[in-house]
């Protein structure tokens, strides 16, 4: 969130912070959460970058358009072993993976 617009809702009575703080996690859950969101976001920069839609790629994996949305959005139905395996599906490397959640 930008500087200015947080000090125009602190000003205003708002409470900000981060949703770690909102859900009550500690840092080990929080670091998990970033993981698979990058995750999620690696895998629909990567399909898009392939010209694939949702479908396209449901089609490669063996799955569901709906699967692959849920893994774009990093659900929590969704383990990250299978986001990775769709990421390796598509073509990158674990060097690629390890960048996008480093």
């Amino acid at each position: 969130m930008k500087a200015v617009k947080r000090r125009r809702l602190d000003s205003a009575g708002w409470q900000t912070g981060t949703a770690a703080t909102f859900l009550g996690l500690d840092d080990d859950e929080a670091a998990f959460v970033e993981l698979k969101l990058a995750l999620g976001q690696t895998l629909r920069e990567w399909r898009t970058r392939q010209n694939l839609s949702q479908r396209d790629l449901a089609r490669l994996l063996g799955s569901s358009q709906s699967r692959v949305a849920k893994m774009e959005a990093s659900d929590a139905t969704v383990s990250m072993d299978l986001m990775v395996r769709s990421l390796l599906k598509l073509g990158a490397s674990p060097r690629d993976i390890a960048r996008a959640i480093a």
